[in-house]
Parts: structure tokens; sequence; C-alpha cells
């Protein structure tokens, strides 16, 4: 690094939502930035009709098993419009015209290592403080698959990265080679 460069403190996932949400991306793209009380609301919006539609997948097991077909399937579908409520919320959060595999790789990756180095060993100690043993055990299974699940997608933007390159260097030599012949041809 040259002595001119300043060392980037952000992660490449930080850095990416930093990036996504920067006020010039967000201008052309529509979504608030990051540091907007519209942006929370997004936010907390997603959450809302997230949790709503596994409540009600739930929900329909529950009246399922019951013997209710019927509520089951309303159940069911309100939790599909619950999902497409959901979807518009993260179409501002994370414009899909800007969103590349990479990005949304390091944003998972970077999601994941949050719930199981802050948020599932936070809510472990709580758990722990309040003595709901059976909590405590499902949010230390919980952090462990969170942990195995960024280890996935950290390989997955490293393999794809690489078959990017793969592909770039098959490509410039076709390029090469197309180049050569029709040098030949004049």
């Amino acid at each position: 690094m040259s002595q001119n460069q300043i060392p980037n403190p952000l992660t490449d996932s930080e850095a990416t939502l930093a990036e996504l949400t920067s006020s010039d991306a967000t201008a052309k793209s529509g979504a608030a930035p990051v540091d907007t009380k519209t942006a929370a609301n997004l936010m907390a919006a997603f959450g809302g009709e997230s949790m709503a539609n596994r409540k009600y997948l739930y929900f329909a097991k529950i009246a399922r098993r019951l013997g209710n077909e019927e509520v089951a399937k309303l159940f069911e579908e309100t939790a599909n419009h619950e999902t497409a409520h959901a979807f518009a919320h993260l179409e501002l959060i994370y414009p899909s015209a800007e969103m590349t595999v990479e990005k949304v790789l390091a944003l998972a990756a970077e999601g994941e290592m949050y719930e199981s180095v802050t948020m599932y060993p936070n809510f472990e100690r709580e758990a722990i403080e309040e003595g709901n043993e059976a909590a405590v055990l499902e949010f230390q299974e919980q952090a462990k698959e969170s942990l195995e699940h960024a280890g996935i997608f950290q390989k997955a933007a490293k393999r794809f990265g690489a078959l990017k390159r793969v592909e770039a260097f098959h490509a410039a030599r076709y390029q090469a080679a197309l180049d050569k012949l029709s040098a030949a041809r004049v």
C-alpha cells in the first residue's frame, strides 16, 4: 500500500453495504439512505412481514395437524402475500438492479456472521440470566448453524470469484484467437 492510500477499515461486505446505501446509490435507485427513518422503517416493515410469513406457515402446520385443511390453506395463502410484501420492502432496501452475485453473497455471509458472533451470543447470555435453559440451547444451536451458513456463503463467494477469473481467462484466449484469425484475413 502506498503512503497516499488510506487503509479501508471496512470488511468487504461492510464496504458493499456502504456502497449500496450511499446517498449517490440511493439517489439513483430511489432507496432510502441507510441512516434515515425511512430506511429503519423499511427494515422494520420487512421484519414484520417476514415474521408474519413464518408465523402463518407455523399456524398452517398446526391447523393441518388439528385436521382443518381449509384453515391451513388460508394461512398458507396469507403467508405468500406476506412474502410478497417483504420482497417489495427488500427491493427498496437492496435494489435488485444494483445487486451482483458478489454483493448478495457478501451481504448474506455478513448477516450470518452477525447472528453467530453477536446476536445469538447476546440472546444466550440473557437466557442464562433468566434461567431459560431451553432458550439457551436453542440460541447456542442457532449460533453454530449461522456460523456454518456464513462459511458456506464465504466459500461460494470464493468459488464464484475463481470461476469469474477462469471465465475471463478463457474469454481472453478466445478473443486472442479470433483477433489472430481476423488479422490473417486482412
